[in-house]
Order: structure tokens, then sequence, then C-alpha cells
């Protein structure tokens, strides 16, 4: 089993948080030149703190790119609601979440899955490879 430390989820929190500028933020999703200056500034923390091999390093950043750029987050948030939402993936592909759920909560769970998904994938990277 991987181990996840407080020091990888520091630096995951400082990497997609403080290293983000406003406008990564919000063209992350639209323009791959924007994501892939985010993804950059993101894994320079574990470039240093870790040395990584060049495959965590590449698992790393090709995944968060990922995530990122195509909201891959959705995805899984929408496969564990579908079972029991039932809701179709048009009423739903904003967030995974089905359009009664409030705003915030939708949001804000959808933002949590994220990063325990970054967080997984960097953790078995920086374990295993």
């Amino acid at each position: 089993m991987f181990s996840v430390t407080a020091t990888q989820i520091f630096f995951h929190l400082v990497g997609d948080y403080i290293l983000q500028s406003d406008w990564m933020a919000k063209n992350k999703t639209t323009n791959s030149f924007a994501c892939g200056l985010h993804v950059l500034f993101y894994s320079v923390p574990f470039w240093f703190f870790f040395s990584p091999s060049l495959a965590a390093i590449g698992v790393i950043s090709i995944s968060h790119f990922l995530i990122d750029r195509f909201r891959l987050a959705r995805y899984v948030v929408f496969v564990k609601n579908y079972i029991g939402v039932n809701k179709p993936w048009s009423e739903c592909q904003a967030t995974g979440y089905p359009p009664e759920t409030p705003v915030f909560m939708s949001v804000w769970l959808l933002i949590i899955a994220d990063n325990i998904i970054h967080i997984a994938i960097n953790a078995f990277a920086l374990g295993y490879l």
C-alpha cells in the first residue's frame, strides 16, 4: 500500500493553490498553455523536495495536466452519483452532480474529489516509480 505523507499533501496544496495564478485557474480548462504552465509550477516543489524518478514526475505532471485540463474529476463524481441519482450526463456535466444539488456544495465536493485524485496519484508515483 502506498503512503501519503503530510509533506506530499503540503506540496500538492502549494502547487495547486499558492503557485497557481488566477489566470491559470480561470483558463486551464479551456487553454492547454495555461494548464501546462500551471502543471510546470505545480511540479516544481515535487522536483526539488522529493527528487523523484523521471517516471514519477512524468506521472505526476501528465496526470495533473489531464485531470485539470479536462476536469476529469467530474466524471468520477458522476459515476459515483449515477448509482443513486440516475440523472443523465447532460444534466450533470458541469460538476458531475445533478442540478438540484446546491451550487456551493457541488463545486466544493468536486474540488475535494479533484484533490483526492491528485494526492492519490502523487503518492503512488512517489512511492512506486
